[in-house]
């Protein structure tokens, strides 16, 4: 893994910033408090400091690969002794025989270099320390992302196993019956039959593909709709009775796929199913204080008994509302008199105004 300090400008920037200001507090300690002339004391604070600027930036690569397992905090502080030991004694080593070498004329210089190597020691224990706060600090930051990473990646996972598992609950006794009229029109119309053949299998290849966003045009939606209802037509003929208001400008907006079909089917299941005599199942869209609204209704004898069905059904539908939209308050049903009213109201964006 790269440097953080060499990977981030800002770090970069930061980290020079704060040793140009040690190396301005250092050279004028020296200077002020032990009368060093300020050429010497710039000299000393730019070899002490510079060479601890260097080892410090490739600390990193020492507590991110040596040190980067999880001992036990005995070996940890062990390792790190050792550690801070090799490095202040090559960082003072390096430093002093450097600088004796550059002064080696000036005696009361060299007097002072030597008396001062303790508190240089303590130093340099500061400026470990400092270094691995700071490099610890960004691996426990590193460590937090990576662990976010992962909960997002499996939480969208988790959404899209549930989502294409609620999408991909087709009625299967809608297949079936399909399939019986299909059989039955064989005889009679085949090429009725045919017809049915092919609107059963768009409509199914439609009802299997799974777009990455869970979203269509209602209308894509709308058209997968007409195949659906064009093969229950078949079965229920002028029992069902459809009629749909939708104004032109709505056909853009984006929907969740397969969120229309499950809510005509209930209609149909609560009202066509239990009638002899033609049942309207209306679609109505409106465009209302920031949402697309959808009413679907149907005439239902609320008497009547009613049929049980394996669909995906309405609670199936909110859970789906709920893991996209984050929202528990998007389909409403309302039981009126003799009418039956599905409410949908999905939230507009921008690209849908």
């Amino acid at each position: 893994m790269l440097n953080p300090i060499s990977n981030n400008r800002n770090y970069l920037i930061s980290y020079l910033a704060v040793w140009i200001f040690i190396f301005a507090v250092h050279a004028f300690i020296i200077s002020f408090f032990y009368e060093i002339s300020i050429r010497v004391s710039v000299i000393d604070s730019a070899v002490f400091n510079a060479l601890f600027a260097v080892i410090g930036f490739n600390l990193w690569y020492v507590i991110r690969f040596n040190l980067r397992e999880t001992p036990s905090v005995f070996d940890l502080v062990v390792n790190h002794l050792i550690v801070a030991v090799v490095i202040i004694a090559i960082w003072m080593s390096l430093s002093y025989f450097s600088l004796i070498y550059i002064q080696s004329e000036d005696k009361p210089y060299l007097q002072f270099l030597n008396e001062s190597l303790p508190w240089r020691a303590v130093m340099g224990i500061f400026y470990y320390l400092l270094f691995i706060l700071f490099y610890y600090v960004i691996l426990y930051y590193e460590d937090i992302q990576d662990k976010l990473k992962i909960e997002s990646e499996l939480q969208t996972l988790v959404k899209e196993a549930e989502l294409n598992a609620l999408k991909s609950q087709i009625n299967p006794h809608f297949l079936f019956n399909s399939l019986n009229s299909i059989s039955s029109l064989t005889i009679t119309n085949p090429e009725k039959a045919q017809d049915m053949v092919i609107k059963l299998s768009d409509f199914l290849r439609y009802s299997l593909s799974h777009d990455k966003n869970e979203t269509a045009s209602l209308k894509e939606e709308f058209e997968n709709l007409k195949r659906y209802l064009d093969i229950e037509k078949v079965r229920f003929g002028h029992r069902l009775n459809f009629v749909a208001t939708v104004p032109e400008k709505c056909f853009n907006f984006e929907i969740p796929n397969m969120i229309l079909q499950p809510l005509i089917e209930n209609s149909i299941k609560h009202g066509v199913y239990n009638s002899t005599e033609e049942v309207m199942v209306e679609l109505i869209c409106t465009d209302e204080n920031g949402f697309f609204v959808i009413e679907i209704l149907n005439d239902y004898d609320p008497d009547a008994v009613k049929k049980v069905g394996q669909g995906i059904g309405l609670s199936n539908i909110r859970k789906r509302l709920q893991l996209i939209y984050k929202r528990q308050d998007l389909l409403e049903t309302v039981a009126d008199k003799m009418v039956f009213r599905a409410i949908l109201r999905l939230p507009k964006n921008e690209n849908h105004e």
